[in-house]
């Protein structure tokens, strides 16, 4: 299925919370801060960055999980406790010096609405807010943390490589 601007995307950059989780909040005994992750996004996510397409998430929490998560995926631009997403996001792309409209952001609620206000591709996950969703370019068929984010890189995989989805073995394990 064909995406708007799919083929000139050079930066995915994603919303934390609500996106690659379910949003959720989960506390351990000790009040430490849980996520679950996907790991179908997790190797959706290793096949793009090894597509050279550039990878960053923006995040209003700060927690040591979503670090984690990012170490193990090697996503080495992770930014915490943002309030100004949109700033981030822009300062994110210009260090990379890729164009605004040659990125995608992926968010699902309204602390997205401006990074994705200046993406050249806006996306929502499914169960986003109404007001992202009506915002977005493309609202995924899958809900946060339900391997959206997968949706996302096979499509974007799909478009460099002229099929539906894609096929390709990843290789030997690492990614998930």
């Amino acid at each position: 299925m064909a995406r708007p601007s799919l083929g000139r995307i050079r930066a995915l950059v994603l919303d934390v919370d609500g996106v690659l989780t379910d949003g959720g909040m989960y506390y351990g005994p000790a009040g430490e801060s849980l996520k679950k992750f996907n790991v179908k996004d997790g190797m959706g996510l290793r096949l793009v960055r090894e597509a050279g397409i550039a990878l960053a998430w923006i995040t209003g929490e700060t927690s040591r999980a979503v670090l984690h998560r990012a170490r193990k995926l090697r996503i080495r631009d992770v930014f915490l406790g943002v309030e100004d997403k949109e700033g981030t996001f822009l300062r994110f792309l210009k260090s990379r010096a890729i164009a605004p409209a040659e990125a995608a952001y992926v968010g699902d609620d309204l602390n997205d609405l401006g990074a994705m206000a200046q993406a050249g591709l806006a996306i929502a996950v499914a169960d986003a807010v109404r007001e992202v969703r009506a915002a977005a370019d493309w609202v995924l068929s899958r809900k946060g943390g339900q391997a959206a984010v997968r949706e996302v890189c096979d499509e974007l995989l799909a478009s460099r490589s002229g099929t539906s989805g894609t096929r390709r073995s990843p290789g030997p394990a690492g990614g998930r």
